[in-house]
C-alpha cells in the first residue's frame, strides 16, 4: 500500500507536526505529534507578553531576576527546550509567590501550564492553570488582572481541547472573549476567535465556525499593515486549511504574504510561504483523491515552488522545515537527482540546530527521507548504520531534553527502521520501549502507532495470537480517541487511509484467519463485524473532520427488527474477500471466503461502474457483475433460500460502495439481484435504527430546480416528477425553481413536521465534503449545512424525517470514495432513510420510478420493497441498468 511522506505543517512558530509517511515502516510515526497544540492558534508563551507589558506598573517587590526568569523561560519554550523552561518558570513562580506578587505568579503559572502541555504532563498542566485562575479570582478590577485572566483562560481552553473536552474549551474561550472585548484588546480577541471557530468546527457547528472565521478575516483586513496583521492572517489561513476550506485558506495566506512583503518582514514572509506550500499540498492530495491527476500535479508543483521560496527568505528553523517538505515532495514525485542535491544541503543545517524538540523531529524527518532516497536510488550511501545513528542521536537528544513525547517518537521510528531492514528482534525491543513511554502520556495518540507496529512485527514472526492482541490494543486505543482524534490532530484527515484505516483492516484480517474451536471462531467473527462497524463510523468522522458520528443503537438491537432480512458484510482484504452473513433470529454468524487479489476486485468494480453509465453496455455489465455476484452472493445463496430471506442489507466496504448491488447478475438463473431481493445499504447498522414507517398518512415537502442554474443543465422532467409525487401523496407542499431557496426550505421545515423531504435537483456526492452538495435556486447547499437545515424542527417534532429523497444527484466520477459523501448526507440530514441516485438519469424513467415508489409506500410495504417494485416497473420498460439501477436506499429499510 502506498504511504505518504513526512511533512512539517507549520502554524505559528515553533509549533509543527509531521504527516504520514509513504513508507510502510513509518506510517505509524508520521502522525499525531504535539496534539495539544495542533488545533490552537496561540502565539508562543502568550501570557509572557502580558508580563512584558505590565510589570513596569507592578509592585516594587518584583525582582529583576524573576522578570528575567520569565523571559528566559519564554526563550527556552520557543527553542523547544521544554524541560529547561519548566525549571526556570517554576523558580520564577516561587519567587513571585514569596514576594506576594499574585499577578505575575498567576502569569508565570499560566505559562508553566503551557509548557507542561507540550511535554504531555497533563496533571501538572491542570494543576498549574488551576492555581493561576484561583489567584486571579479576586476583586482587582485593573486592566492588568483582566488581561492575564483572559489569557489564562485561553491556556485552559487549549488544555481542555487537547484532552478532548471540546465543549468546555469552547465555553472557556467564549468567556475569555468577553474579557478581551471589555478591555479593548482587539488583537488578542482576534486570535481567541480563531480558536473558538476551531472548537466550533470540532463540535460540528459549521455555520457558526464559518461565520466566525469570515468575521475574523474582515477584522484583520481592516487593520493597518504590520507584522501582527501578517501573523493573524497566516493563523487564519492555517485554520481554514485544517477545517477543509482550502481555497479560502490559500486566498487568506496570499493576503498575509502581501502584508509581510509590504512591511518588509522576511520572517513573516518565510513562515507564510511555508503555510502556502502546505495548503497547496493539501489541495493536491484532495484533487488526487477525486481522481483529478492533472490538477493534483499542478498543486504539487505549486507546493514545491512555495517551499523553495520559503527556504530562500526564512529563518533557520522555518528554512529547514521548508527544505524537508520540499525533499519529501521531490521523493514522492521521483525527482531523485534534485532530492540528492537538496539532501546534501539540509544535513549541515540540521547539525547546526540547538538541542530542542524541533531538532529531534528534524533529525527523524531527515532520516526518513534519506532512507527512502537510499532505497529508490539503490545507493549504499549513507548506510543503514548511518541512518540508525541519526535516529539514535535523536533518541539521545530527546532524553537529554527530558522530552518523553519526542523520545517515544524517536525510539519508535528507530524500531521502524529495524523492521524495514529485517532485524525484527531489535525492532520489537525498541518498539516496546517506545510504547512503554507512550502509554504514560495523555492522550495516548502515539501509543496506538507503536501497538500497531508491534502487531506487524509479531505477525511477521508468525505469532498470530500475539499480533492479534497487539492490533486489538491499537484498535481499542483508537476507539478511546475516536471522538477526539480528528479534533486533536486535524491533519489526520489527509492520511486516514494510510495511518488509521490499516489498523482496523489488519485486525479484521487477523481475526478472520485465527484458528480455534467453534466458540472462538464465533467470537472472532463477532469482533470482526464490530471492527468494520467502527471503521465505517471513523471514516465518516474523518469525512466531516469532526467527531460528529456516534452510534444510535447496538447491532444486536438493529438485527431484531426484521425477520426476513439478512445482513451482509463484505470485507476486502489484500488477498481475499471475506463475507460475514448475519441471519435473522440466529446468533451464529457465517463466513464465506473467496481468494481474490484486491487489485482484481478494484478493477472489476471500476469496469462495472464505467459500463453502467453507458445505455448500450448491458451485456458488459452482466458479464462483469456476475463475478461480483459469485464472490458475494453465490456462496450463501442456499442459506438465503433456506431462511426465506426477502431483503438484503449490505454494509459495503470501500470500492463496492460505488456500484448498486441490484445489478449483480446471477448467470445461472439469468436474473439481477434486484429481481430476487429488496436491497438496502447502510454505512453501519449502529448508525441507523431500523424502524417501520410510521402508520400515518404520508406528507411530503417536495422541491426541485428544473431550469438551468449556476452552469448546471436544465432537468426538464422535474416539474412532472413533483406532480407525480403530489398525485400519490396529496398532503404535500411544493418549492419549484425560484421558490426552492435555502430560506424557503428552512421555513417550510419549521412550519410542518414533514415525514418525507423530496429534492429533485442536481447534486454531487464526493469524498470531499466541500464538493458534496445539493443545488438550490439560490446556492449550493453543502453537506455540512444539512445538519442545521434539515434538523431545524427536530426539537419540536416527535421524530426525525422518515425519508429524504435526492433524485438527479450523482457520485463524482473518478472519486473512489465518493460514496462517503452520500453516507455523509444521510447521516448529516438526520433522516431515518435516504433514497438517492448514484448517477443522474434525466429521463421520464425517474418520474416513473418515483411515482411507483410512493404508490407502493402507500400500499404499506417497506421502503426497500417499495424501491424494488419501483425499479422492476422501470426494468419492464427499459432493460438497460442505466435507467433502473442508480437508485439506492441508505439507512432504515423498513
Amino acid at each position: 500500500m502506498a504511504r505518504k511522506r513526512s511533512v512539517f505543517f507549520h502554524t505559528i512558530q515553533p509549533l509543527m507536526l509531521f504527516k504520514g509517511s509513504r513508507r510502510r515502516w513509518l506510517t505509524q510515526t508520521g502522525l499525531t505529534l504535539l496534539t495539544a497544540f495542533l488545533c490552537i492558534v496561540l502565539s508562543p508563551m502568550v501570557t509572557a507578553v502580558v508580563a512584558v507589558n505590565y510589570t513596569t506598573q507592578s509592585p516594587a517587590s518584583h525582582t529583576v531576576q524573576s522578570e528575567n526568569s520569565v523571559q528566559q523561560g519564554k526563550a527556552l519554550y520557543e527553542a523547544g527546550q521544554f524541560a529547561e523552561a519548566v525549571k526556570v518558570l517554576e523558580q520564577a513562580a516561587t519567587a513571585f509567590k514569596a514576594s506576594g506578587d499574585k499577578l505575575n505568579q498567576a502569569m508565570t503559572l499560566s505559562n508553566l501550564s503551557l509548557v507542561y502541555q507540550q511535554l504531555g504532563q497533563w496533571t501538572e498542566a491542570e494543576d498549574a492553570i488551576t492555581q493561576s485562575l484561583n489567584l486571579l479570582k479576586n476583586d482587582d478590577n485593573s486592566k492588568q488582572r483582566f488581561a492575564i485572566f483572559a489569557q489564562a483562560l485561553d491556556v485552559q481552553g487549549r488544555l481542555q481541547l487537547a484532552r478532548g473536552q471540546t465543549q468546555a474549551a469552547l465555553s472557556t474561550w467564549q468567556e475569555a472573549a468577553k474579557i478581551y472585548k471589555q478591555i479593548g484588546d482587539e488583537a488578542t480577541l482576534t486570535r481567541n476567535r480563531i480558536n473558538t471557530a476551531q472548537a466550533m468546527q470540532a463540535l460540528g457547528l459549521y455555520h457558526q465556525a464559518s461565520k466566525t472565521l469570515i468575521e475574523v478575516q474582515q477584522s484583520l483586513i481592516k487593520l493597518p499593515d504590520s507584522p501582527l496583521k501578517a501573523t493573524g492572517l497566516r493563523s487564519l489561513g492555517n485554520i481554514l486549511r485544517i477545517v477543509g476550506d482550502l481555497n479560502t485558506s490559500r486566498d487568506v495566506l496570499e493576503q498575509s504574504l502581501a502584508v509581510a512583503k509590504r512591511v518588509q518582514s522576511p520572517i513573516a514572509s518565510g513562515e507564510t510561504l511555508l503555510s502556502l506550500g502546505n495548503t497547496a499540498l493539501a489541495q493536491g492530495k484532495t484533487q488526487l483523491t477525486l481522481g483529478n491527476t492533472t490538477q493534483a500535479e499542478k498543486q504539487t508543483q505549486a507546493a514545491l515552488k512555495y517551499y523553495q521560496q520559503a527556504a530562500l527568505v526564512a529563518q533557520p528553523t522555518t528554512r529547514i522545515q521548508a527544505q524537508l517538505n520540499q525533499l519529501s515532495l521531490l521523493l514522492e514525485n521521483q525527482q531523485f537527482p534534485a532530492a540528492l542535491a537538496l539532501a546534501s544541503q539540509i544535513q549541515p543545517e540540521i547539525s547546526k540546530l540547538s538541542p530542542s524538540r524541533t531538532s529531534v523531529y528534524a533529525q527523524i524527518n531527515y532520516a526518513q527521507s534519506i532512507t527512502q532516497l537510499r532505497q529508490k536510488t539503490n545507493t549504499d550511501n549513507p548506510s543503514w548504520l548511518d541512518v540508525a545513528q541519526m535516529l539514535s542521536g535523536a533518541v539521545g537528544q530527546a532524553q537529554s531534553l527530558k522530552d518523553q513525547r519526542a523520545e517515544s517518537y524517536a525510539l519508535g521510528t528507530l524500531g521502524g527502521l529495524y523492521e524495514k531492514t529485517g532485524q525484527f528482534s531489535e525492532a520489537q525491543n525498541l518498539t516496546k520501549q517506545a510504547l512503554l513511554i507512550a502509554q504514560t502520556l495523555e492522550p495516548q495518540d502515539i501509543a496506538y502507532q507503536w501497538q500497531w507496529q508491534l502487531g506487524r512485527l509479531l505477525k511477521v514472526k508468525g505469532d498470530i495470537k500475539g499480533a492479534t492482541a497487539a492490533y486489538d490494543s491499537a484498535f481499542k486505543t483508537l476507539e478511546s480517541l475516536r471522538r477526539d482524534l480528528v479534533a486533536m490532530n486535524p491533519e489526520i484527515q489527509f492520511s486516514f487511509r494510510e495511518s488509521v484505516e490499516p489498523v482496523y483492516r489488519g485486525l479484521v484480517d487477523l481475526q478472520l484467519q485465527s484458528k480455534g474451536n467453534a466458540e472462538t471462531t464465533q467470537y472472532n467473527l463477532t469482533q470482526a463485524r464490530n471492527v468494520i462497524e467502527s471503521l465505517q463510523q471513523a471514516e465518516l468522522n474523518n469525512f466531516f473532520r469532526s467527531p460528529c458520528v456516534e452510534p444510535r443503537v447496538t447491532i444486536d438491537t438493529a438485527l431484531g427488527q426484521d425477520k426476513k432480512a439478512a445482513i451482509i458484510y463484505p470485507i476486502i482484504l489484500p488477498d481475499r474477500i471475506e463475507v460475514i452473513l448475519t441471519l435473522p433470529g440466529q446468533k451464529e454468524l457465517r463466513k464465506y471466503t473467496t481468494a481474490i487479489p484486491r487489485e482484481k476486485v478494484e478493477s472489476t468494480v471500476a469496469s462495472v461502474r464505467k459500463d453502467l453509465l453507458q445505455v448500450e453496455q448491458t451485456f458488459q455489465v452482466q458479464e462483469q457483475s456476475q463475478e461480483i455476484y459469485d464472490w458475494l452472493i453465490r456462496p450463501m445463496s442456499g442459506e438465503l433460500t433456506k431462511n426465506e430471506i426477502k431483503t438484503l442489507v449490505f454494509v459495503l466496504d470501500s470500492e463496492l460502495q460505488n456500484i448498486p448491488m441490484g445489478v449483480l447478475y446471477d448467470k445461472q438463473q439469468q436474473k439481477y439481484l434486484i429481481e430476487k431481493y429488496a436491497i438496502a445499504l447502510t454505512p453501519g447498522l449502529q448508525l441507523f435504527e431500523p424502524k417501520p414507517l410510521q402508520k400515518v398518512q404520508l406528507n411530503a415537502l417536495t422541491a426541485g430546480v428544473g431550469e438551468q442554474r449556476f452552469g448546471f443543465p436544465a432537468l426538464q422532467n422535474v416539474p412532472r416528477e413533483l406532480e407525480e409525487i403530489k398525485s400519490e401523496v396529496p398532503r404535500s407542499e411544493e418549492l419549484l425553481n425560484q421558490k426552492f431557496t435555502e430560506n424557503n426550505l428552512q421555513n417550510e421545515l419549521k412550519s410542518d413536521p414533514f415525514s418525507v423531504v423530496h429534492l429533485a435537483t442536481h447534486g454531487e456526492f464526493s469524498s470531499d465534503p466541500e464538493k458534496t452538495f445539493i443545488l438550490a435556486w439560490d446556492k449550493l447547499l453543502k453537506v455540512r449545512e444539512f445538519d442545521s437545515l434539515l434538523r431545524v424542527s427536530e426539537s419540536s417534532r416527535s421524530s426525525n424525517i422518515e425519508l429524504l429523497v435526492l433524485s438527479a444527484c450523482k457520485t463524482a466520477l473518478g472519486d473512489k470514495r465518493a460514496a462517503l459523501g452520500l453516507a455523509g448526507v444521510a447521516v448529516r440530514a438526520g433522516a431515518r432513510s435516504t433514497l438517492a441516485s448514484l448517477w443522474s438519469v434525466d429521463d421520464q424513467s425517474t418520474a416513473d420510478l418515483m411515482s411507483e415508489f410512493y404508490r407502493q409506500l402507500n400500499n404499506g410495504v417497506s421502503k426497500a420493497e417499495a424501491l424494488q417494485l419501483a425499479q422492476l416497473a422501470v426494468f419492464k420498460k427499459e432493460n438497460s441498468p442505466y435507467f433502473w439501477a442508480p437508485y439506492v436506499l441508505l439507512g432504515n429499510w423498513l
